[in-house]
């Protein structure tokens, strides 16, 4: 005998079986960070402690029953995180300059994704952020006096270029150093222990060594004359499938980085939390008027430096033909900035940083040119600005001689305009001047133009001393 299940079980029992939730859906998001690589802080390790990227993330449509899982790791140096993204094991990843070229190269014979670059995370037009270090008792002052001394660079990495692209320009053999690969935590002990002549690296070490006492900048990038830039690339078979999570990334550069300009003395401390670089070297580089301006549009002029270090690369046969304009992949950052309400071309054309403002409280009038200022960081009042490199000092000496504690100084480099560490600086002294240099040979030049004379920080502070108010 045939037995009917009365219409409401039936209606029931379906709606009960429609009624159980669908098992969700994970998609794993795989960044790769350089955490100790201050240039990288706003696309990286800021979006992470702060849980910028799930504010951004994507609820509804396709992505209602989807469930995220972000798996972060941080690398020392970009090359590890092409070949991370190589593996599939990431999908997001951000490097320097030059690791960005290899990283879109090597994909390009890829047959499962190519790589494309959706964002920047800083950048200096100037070319900053990348330098050279001696050991602070070394004899050395100029690139010329490492002739066949023993110098160390993480391989493939930004600074690496930097040597390169230096070495090319000045017409030095390949030979003309020593040249070998060390990562920046070996390359630094190396060279507090000195057993190398001079350390290359990308930001942060070019400061963080002398900041920590041992070292001496004696080559900076801006030598080279060309922008640098971190960046931030993504593979295309991810980002095709989910174009909203790569949006959603963008927009969480931009709030990090509004973040950072809110308050850059908070910023800095709280990146010192997370990444164990000093506070005062994350300043030099992300405060007003550092030496890195971050902006995650991506400049015309970076993508032409691109092509520059592609040609470097090649005359090294480290690469063939590669075009960065076809790398290029705009369309995720105009959404993210339109859903933002923000104008993505007005942005892109400008290139100003935010800069020193505001009074100076020791020479009585207000900062007039930001990039003469000078800025002094007291443990107990925060970071004060001075109209120059002469009201700085005098204030140094003023706050010393009251007992403040005073964590760092800062003024400008007088021809290249780059922050400095002041007690890391050479002073041209004379004809009513203090004019602080990064190089020694600078300073000597300007001193001689004004007849003036050649100062360590520390001179130049008692020369400060009552003349400072002018």
């Amino acid at each position: 005998m045939v037995r009917h299940l009365p219409t409401l079980s039936l209606a029931t029992s379906l709606a009960l079986l429609f009624a159980q939730p669908v098992a969700a859906e994970t998609v794993t998001i795989g960044i790769g960070t350089q955490d100790t690589t201050t240039n990288t802080v706003t696309a990286g390790v800021v979006i992470r402690q702060l849980h910028l990227l799930e504010k951004y993330l994507p609820t509804d449509g396709k992505y209602a029953n989807i469930k995220f899982e972000l798996e972060w790791q941080n690398f020392t140096s970009g090359p590890p995180v092409t070949n991370a993204m190589m593996a599939n094991k990431l999908q997001i990843g951000m490097m320097g300059d030059y690791p960005l070229i290899v990283n879109g190269f090597t994909f390009e014979n890829n047959p499962e994704s190519k790589s494309r670059l959706i964002a920047v995370a800083a950048y200096s037009l100037s070319g900053s952020g990348n330098g050279i270090v001696v050991h602070k008792d070394s004899p050395y002052y100029d690139l010329a006096d490492l002739k066949g001394k023993l110098v160390s660079v993480p391989f493939g990495s930004a600074a690496h270029g930097m040597v390169l692209k230096a070495m090319q320009d000045r017409g030095y053999a390949s030979d003309f150093f020593q040249l070998v690969s060390q990562s920046p935590e070996v390359g630094s002990t190396n060279l507090q222990e000195k057993k190398i002549d001079a350390h290359a690296d990308f930001v942060p070490f070019a400061e963080l060594l002398p900041f920590r006492g041992f070292a001496r900048k004696i080559f900076d990038g801006v030598e080279t004359n060309l922008p640098t830039f971190h960046g931030v690339v993504v593979r295309t078979d991810f980002a095709e499938k989910y174009p909203e999570i790569v949006v959603a990334y963008v927009k969480a550069i931009v709030a990090a980085n509004q973040w950072l300009r809110d308050n850059p003395k908070l910023a800095a401390e709280k990146i010192q939390e997370w990444t164990g670089i000093n506070k005062e070297v994350v300043y030099i580089f992300l405060g007003p008027g550092g030496n890195m301006t971050t902006d995650p549009t991506i400049k015309p002029a970076l993508i032409e430096a691109a092509a520059t270090d592609v040609t470097v690369l090649q005359k090294l046969g480290r690469m063939k033909e590669f075009d960065p304009k076809k790398w290029v992949d705009d369309s995720y950052i105009r959404k993210a900035y339109a859903d933002l309400k923000l104008d993505y071309d007005a942005q892109l054309a400008g290139t100003k940083n935010y800069e020193i403002s505001g009074d100076d409280g020791f020479c009585k009038k207000p900062i007039a040119d930001p990039r003469k200022a000078g800025e002094v960081w007291i443990d107990d009042a925060g970071i004060l600005p001075f109209a120059n490199a002469s009201c700085t000092l005098g204030a140094y000496a003023d706050f010393r001689a009251k007992g403040k504690k005073i964590n760092v100084a800062y003024v400008f480099d007088s021809i290249r305009g780059i922050k400095l560490f002041a007690d890391q600086a050479f002073y041209a002294v004379g004809d009513g001047e203090v004019a602080p240099f990064l190089l020694k040979k600078d300073a000597e030049a300007y001193a001689a133009k004004i007849g003036g004379k050649v100062l360590g920080f520390e001179d130049a502070v008692k020369s400060a001393v009552g003349g400072g108010k002018t």
